[in-house]
């Protein structure tokens, strides 16, 4: 159990035991953003300003940029599916031409070290790039866009530098047969690009193209990443309504009507550039229906026909070259596994006309027969996918299935923790289309009748999605992608009962991957509700208290010195003299100390042009630190008139508010600091995102988190 309203820290730089670890599931590192406007006085003045010609232009400019968007993160995933394609095209014939020319004379041992040399030189460039100039890029990025979108501040998620590592780590993991996908990395890769492009500059490259200046703001910004993250899931998957229920679903925690429309939007050009692109790659500009990154093929209705980046070893590897070397080992394991099943595999199927086999081992098949287990292995893991959707019954025997199932599905966990750019989408789909269609192949085998039961492959596509909705608890959404990635919707039905139970099953034991990945993290993310034990707790017992406050008129020196200290590094003051009268932030205060907006400087000669909200969104996002900023010892001694920059009605509550609907107003309205307020309107204490989310259900019942300082 816990003490009522005193919060915990824990320095993790001191030695404390596995025991306290556990317990420190909150950091300092995270600060929350400020999704709700400053409503002060330049802000107003703006707006009224604004004639209706004006919003409406705004209007448009944000249907302009959702289709930047979109055009942008298909010319992304573009790139990376020609990339891949390349790469692993050349590292795959290679390979197969060394194993068919030492097959007949003997030393395949030299075509492993060639297959494991290949891998390993792929993962180690891509390892590299994210170990030593961006680790943030590890991972698949799902979990981070989440994080932001609920109103996290991740350091570096949303920089160019980002998507740059991002795309060329992931074409690099792909290439390198690692067990991933790249269908996590686009949602990352979108989500980036939207963050850039409705800015109108880059903070990376310092290039300002004096666009989109009123989108500078969290507010704003939030939905155009939710609309990136959509055009990353289209692209990926060809499935636009998918991409925008995935983004109401597993990522916006704030939406409206018009931002479905954008979203949307966004989501069809992102897949129609793609599509447009890679027609004119495959020689094919006529054709446009290539359904994204990840093509499922078309799945008829006719039975008979089928037409078709916390990673867990960071808590152990914490020196980057140790995470390149583990990747490179992973790599070379994987290609050795690899290679060992397809050798001592017998399952040779007939290689006929009309084979889709893309690169074919023969190894010790007869003529005119192929080595099904390479099928599965010596393959990219969404050609695997596609074979084990498609290829007719009879191209897989039970026993290369379940092997193969287990073996893949050792694999992809080992792998999901390295350093490396990775989705684990089509891992988990691969995995459960094996185990799926061995269960097809069953049904059929124990029973007398094999008429009544459908094509493998419909139980390989069945059970690809239990799989992947059991590992991310996705139901909706996922259903979408699947039905539209299959082009059938007579599918839907059997997906969603399928997803149900795979999330109301994994719900019982754990949580889904991506809220251990949050947990793991320390991330003070907000879920949708309070814990339900909750009601006895008050505003009172869980604000933080003393509060620092500022006077309408205060003095330079103290807010310096305030700004300055580092065992608070508040974000959010409020102005009282004696009641609240208005909340400033701290990034407020910055832009005006950097540009000395003195009460005696604005009386005298020395007075400069008034400021505006342009100031403020030149400084966004990375504001300057105070220690940046020189004030003089004369300046110290100024007076600083906060009255026009300070936000007039900030959200209140009384003390005795209970803890649910203190959450239920903070999470709604995406505040960064809700104010508690005695009977009399004097501040008694301040509601941060920390303050709420150290407290969840446990085994014991309502349990409060340590917070850690680093």
């Amino acid at each position: 159990m816990f003490h009522v309203g005193s919060r915990s820290t824990v320095d993790l730089e001191e030695e404390i035991t596995p025991e306290e670890v556990k317990s420190i599931l909150l950091r300092f590192v995270f600060q929350s953003l400020d999704y709700d406007n400053s409503e002060n006085q330049l802000f107003l003045e703006e707006e009224r300003r604004m004639s209706h010609m004006g919003f409406r232009c705004l209007e448009i400019r944000r249907w302009v940029i959702c289709g930047l968007i979109g055009f942008l993160t298909g010319l992304i995933a573009c790139l990376i599916d020609i990339a891949v394609e390349e790469l692993a095209g050349y590292k795959y014939s290679a390979v197969k031409q060394n194993i068919e020319k030492f097959t007949e004379f003997g030393g395949l041992s030299i075509s492993l070290i060639l297959w494991a040399a290949l891998n390993s030189a792929f993962v180690m460039v891509g390892a590299i790039a994210v170990a030593f100039f961006e680790p943030i890029a590890a991972g698949s990025g799902i979990p981070q866009i989440k994080c932001y979108l609920n109103g996290v501040k991740i350091p570096c998620v949303v920089r160019l530098k980002t998507l740059a590592i991002k795309v060329f780590g992931v074409i690099c993991s792909v290439a390198g047969g690692l067990a991933v996908g790249k269908e996590g990395p686009m949602i990352h890769s979108g989500a980036v690009v939207a963050a850039g492009v409705s800015q109108g500059r880059s903070t990376s490259l310092k290039k300002d193209f004096k666009i989109f200046e009123y989108f500078r703001r969290d507010t704003e910004k939030r939905d155009f990443v939710s609309a990136g993250a959509a055009a990353g899931v289209s692209a990926a998957f060809g499935a636009p309504v998918g991409g925008v229920l995935f983004s109401l679903e597993e990522g916006a925690s704030f939406w409206n009507q018009m931002l479905t429309w954008r979203i949307f939007f966004a989501s069809m050009i992102s897949t129609f550039t793609l599509n447009f692109f890679l027609s004119i790659y495959h020689g094919k500009p006529g054709e446009l229906s290539s359904p994204g990154l990840i093509n499922f093929g078309r799945f008829d209705s006719d039975v008979s026909s089928v037409s078709i980046s916390f990673s867990y070893s960071d808590a152990y590897i914490h020196r980057p070259c140790l995470q390149v070397m583990e990747a490179m080992l992973v790599a070379a394991v994987t290609a050795t596994v690899a290679f060992a099943m397809i050798y001592f595999s017998n399952d040779c199927q007939p290689l006929g006309q009309d084979s889709t086999e893309e690169y074919p081992l023969q190894l010790f098949c007869a003529d005119g027969e192929y080595n099904s287990m390479a099928t599965a292995f010596f393959n990219t893991p969404e050609r695997s996918v596609r074979s084990l959707f498609h290829n007719p019954p009879g191209s897989y025997n039970p026993l290369t299935l379940g092997v193969f199932t287990l073996v893949y599905f050792v694999l992809a966990v080992w792998t999901y923790g390295l350093t490396v750019s990775a989705g684990v989408f089509i891992p988990s789909l691969l995995i459960g289309a094996a185990w799926g269609r061995l269960f097809g192949i069953l049904l059929s085998t124990i029973t007398s009748s094999q008429s009544i039961w459908a094509d493998p492959g419909k139980y390989a596509l069945i059970g690809a999605a239990a799989q992947l909705g059991g590992i991310v608890r996705m139901t909706l959404s996922l259903t979408v992608i699947m039905v539209e990635a299959t082009g059938n919707v007579t599918y839907g039905f059997p997906i969603m009962l399928v997803l149900m139970t795979a999330k109301i099953v994994g719900d019982y034991f754990i949580e889904g991957l991506y809220d251990i990945h949050i947990k793991l993290q320390s991330v003070p993310f907000l879920h949708w509700d309070a814990p339900p034990t909750s009601h006895w707790l008050t505003a009172r017992e869980v604000m933080s208290s003393p509060v620092t406050c500022f006077n309408r008129v205060e003095r330079v020196g103290r807010i310096v010195d305030v700004l300055s200290n580092t065992s608070t590094n508040h974000n959010g003051f409020p102005v009282v003299p004696g009641k609240i009268c208005g909340l400033i932030l701290r990034s407020q205060l910055i832009v005006l100390l950097k540009h000395k907006v003195f009460v005696e400087r604005a009386s005298s000669r020395l007075s400069q042009r008034r400021l505006q909200l342009k100031d403020f969104r030149d400084a966004y996002p990375r504001f300057p630190p105070i220690q940046s900023i020189h004030v003089s010892q004369d300046e110290r001694e100024c007076m600083m008139d906060l009255n026009e920059f300070m936000n007039p009605t900030p959200y209140t509550v009384p003390q005795e508010t209970s803890l649910p609907r203190v959450f239920k107003l903070f999470r709604a309205l995406g505040l960064r600091h809700l104010v508690v307020v005695d009977d009399e309107n004097r501040v008694v204490g301040l509601v941060t995102r920390k303050d709420l989310a150290r407290y969840h259900l446990g085994k014991d019942g309502l349990e409060e988190l340590q917070l850690a300082q680093t």
